[in-house]
């Protein structure tokens, strides 16, 4: 090889000039910095499910009446059943009761039961007619 086919490494300014200066940086975002903490630590994690509960409309041994049945709860006791029980009575304006593990709520109150579950971090799921 000859003394010629080298590429200097002097620093000549061939090496020495920025390709992207000529770049216009107009509607890029701005640079975050570098002391700054990642988005994923600034946002709350996604909540947790904390099971699936079934929601069932059923008028079986009640003479006739349509009740909600709320079924499927793992892992929590009676007293957070007996709070959500409450909440969900006084939002659908009517009688209720925690029985046997279950939720139940007089009359067909679906998709108002299913919106307190979820806000609770439970994922509800329509079963039955």
């Amino acid at each position: 090889m000859s003394f010629s086919d080298k590429i200097s490494t002097d620093g000549s300014q061939s090496l020495g000039s920025n390709p992207f200066a000529a770049l216009n940086p107009a509607g890029l975002p701005s640079a975050r910095p570098a002391s700054s903490a990642p988005p994923s630590a600034l946002s709350p994690p996604p909540a947790k499910s904390r099971g699936r509960v079934d929601i069932k409309r059923t008028t079986a041994g009640r003479g006739g009446k349509t009740v909600t049945l709320v079924t499927g709860f793992v892992g929590i006791g009676r007293p957070e059943k007996e709070s959500l029980c409450k909440k969900m009575r006084s939002a659908c304006g009517c009688g209720g009761t925690v029985k046997d593990g279950d939720i139940e709520i007089q009359g067909d109150q679906r998709e108002k039961i299913a919106q307190i579950l979820t806000d609770a971090g439970f994922r509800p799921v329509f079963a039955g007619g």
